[in-house]
C-alpha cells in the first residue's frame, strides 16, 4: 500500500514538474477580467475565505510560522484564481471543473515545496475535505452577505442617504397632506 502511494506521489510530482518545464505550451494566458468588478485579490470575501482555509490547514497539519505564512500566500493566490473562475464560468460547470482541477494541481505543486513529507501526505489525504470546507465557507459567506445587505442596506449616495419607504408628512393645520395646486386657494 505504501509503495503504491509513493509511486502515485512520484508520478504526480513528475507530471507537475514536466508541465512546468514544458516549453511547447508557452506562457499561460491570463484569464480575462471584467474591469467593472473588483479584483479578487482585493476582495475581502476572497481574503476571508483564504484565511479560513489557512487557519484550518495550519491547525490540521501543525504548520510552523514560516509554513503558515507561505500557505497563506498560496491560498490567497489560489482562492483568488478560483473565485475568478467561479465568476467567469458560473454558467459552464464543465469548464469550471476543469479550471478548478488545474488550480488544485498548481496548489499541490506549491504546497509540496513548503511542507515536509509527512505533512504533505496528510495534506494530500485531506485535499477533498479542504476543498469541501472551502466550498461550504464560500457558500455560507455569500448567503450571509446577501442577508446582511438586505437587512442593512448600504447608503445609495455619498451623503449617507438610505432609500426607505416614504411616509406622508402631516400638515400642521389638519389631515390634508396634498400640496396646494397653483391657482387654487386652500381656504
Amino acid at each position: 500500500m505504501k509503495s503504491a502511494f509513493a509511486f502515485l506521489l512520484l508520478a504526480a510530482t513528475l507530471t507537475a514538474r514536466a508541465q512546468q518545464a514544458s516549453p511547447s505550451q508557452g506562457p499561460a494566458s491570463p484569464m480575462p477580467q471584467d474591469k467593472t468588478q473588483s479584483t479578487p485579490r482585493l476582495n475581502p470575501a476572497v481574503s476571508a475565505r483564504a484565511e479560513y482555509l489557512t487557519e484550518r490547514m495550519t491547525r490540521d497539519l501543525r504548520l510552523n510560522g514560516y509554513q503558515a505564512s507561505r500557505m497563506r500566500d498560496i491560498n490567497n493566490d489560489k482562492i483568488a484564481k478560483l473565485a475568478a473562475a467561479e465568476h467567469l464560468y458560473a454558467k459552464d460547470p464543465d469548464m469550471l471543473d476543469k479550471q478548478s482541477k488545474a488550480i488544485s494541481h498548481e496548489r499541490d505543486a506549491e504546497v509540496q515545496a513548503v511542507l515536509s513529507t509527512d505533512q504533505y501526505t496528510d495534506y494530500f489525504d485531506a485535499r477533498k475535505r479542504y476543498a469541501q470546507a472551502d466550498h461550504d465557507y464560500a457558500h455560507n459567506a455569500s448567503a450571509s452577505l446577501l442577508v446582511n445587505s438586505v437587512q442593512n442596506p448600504v447608503p445609495a449616495r455619498a451623503n449617507d442617504a438610505v432609500i426607505r419607504p416614504s411616509t406622508p408628512a402631516r400638515s400642521a393645520g389638519g389631515t390634508n397632506t396634498r400640496p396646494a395646486s397653483p391657482g387654487r386657494s386652500t381656504r
